[in-house]
């Protein structure tokens, strides 16, 4: 009895010995798997940090400028600060000085009857220093206008309002200053002198007279006297007054014949400046935008016969906008 109950015994040990062997036995694990998996997650990290970093430095690079970028910036703030200045201070000046013409015996006026009788008032003003010092009264006139001519052609240009060249309107300014104003003065007399007729034909001829000899005349002082002040060299003025002789004077035709005809047929001789300044806006703009792309390209190396054909395309388009 004993000997049959020990195998049983042995035998079911066995197997319960097995089973909890099973049962009790841990995943085995892998070393290979584990340091692969370790690796990766510190490839990440890292990767993450370098980006993050990345990120930071790009956002900083974008709100810092350098000293020379924060420099411009503040000389640019001057230069336009400066520029409102002066247009506010002659935009100021230029509306004091036209309605208080009548500032010895204008108290009690009202608004209105300044408005109304400033215009008048000011033209008998201009009639009377043109009787008493007709020349320097039209180099005043053409200089403003010459001024704003070119501040014009500035704005035309793309430049704001108020961030223009002050020498180039300085410049610009002073031809028309010291020159246009003097010569024409001296001119209009020679041509009344030079056609003393009275036939039909005078106002053709004078127009014809003017759209040849005294615009060429005119234009090639206009250049000349800029390149100098420009500080260029003879052999560079000379270049831009050989490019741009032709073009100039045939862009003059397309303006000045229709507006000359009021000019010789209507306007009187002590007048006509004034009468003509009113259009040299236009062709003081076209002027001065000519004259300094060609300086530009001058400077730039860029004279070649296909940057001059594109400019005189650009001028003739220019005009065109304006006509």
């Amino acid at each position: 009895m004993a000997a049959l109950c020990c195998p049983t015994t042995i035998i079911v040990s066995g197997k319960l010995s097995s089973r909890i062997k099973t049962a009790c036995q841990l995943p085995r694990i892998n070393p290979f798997k584990n340091r692969k998996r370790l690796i990766t997650e510190r490839r990440n990290l890292i990767v993450k940090s370098i980006i993050e970093d990345r990120e930071a430095v790009d956002v900083k690079n974008e709100n810092f400028k350098p000293e020379e970028e924060q420099t411009e910036d503040t000389d640019q703030l001057m230069s336009r600060g400066i520029n409102a200045a002066i247009v506010l201070a002659a935009g100021t000046v230029a509306v004091t000085k036209l309605l208080t013409i009548d500032h010895d015996y204008w108290q009690g006026w009202t608004l209105y009857e300044i408005l109304r009788y400033a215009p008048e008032h000011n033209w008998v003003a201009y009639e009377q220093i043109l009787k008493t010092n007709p020349v320097l009264a039209k180099m005043a006139i053409s200089g403003i206008v010459y001024s704003l001519g070119d501040w014009i052609a500035q704005c035309y240009e793309g430049k704001p309002l108020f961030e223009f060249d002050r020498a180039r309107v300085l410049r610009s300014g002073l031809v028309g200053f010291t020159l246009h104003g003097s010569l024409s003065h001296y001119y209009y007399q020679f041509c009344e002198a030079l056609f003393p007729f009275q036939e039909w034909w005078v106002v053709p001829a004078k127009v014809a007279f003017d759209q040849t000899i005294w615009s060429a005349i005119w234009n090639s002082i206009y250049f000349t006297v800029l390149g100098l002040l420009r500080f260029q060299s003879p052999a560079d003025i000379f270049s831009e007054i050989k490019t741009t002789f032709w073009p100039m004077l045939t862009a003059g035709w397309k303006l000045w014949p229709l507006a000359h005809l009021v000019t010789y047929g209507v306007i009187p001789v002590d007048q006509r400046l004034l009468w003509v300044d009113c259009i040299e806006l236009i062709w003081v703009t076209i002027l001065s935008t000519y004259s300094n792309e060609k300086a530009e390209a001058q400077a730039s190396g860029e004279t070649n016969s296909s940057s001059h054909s594109s400019e005189v395309c650009q001028l003739f388009l220019f005009f065109e906008n304006f006509s």
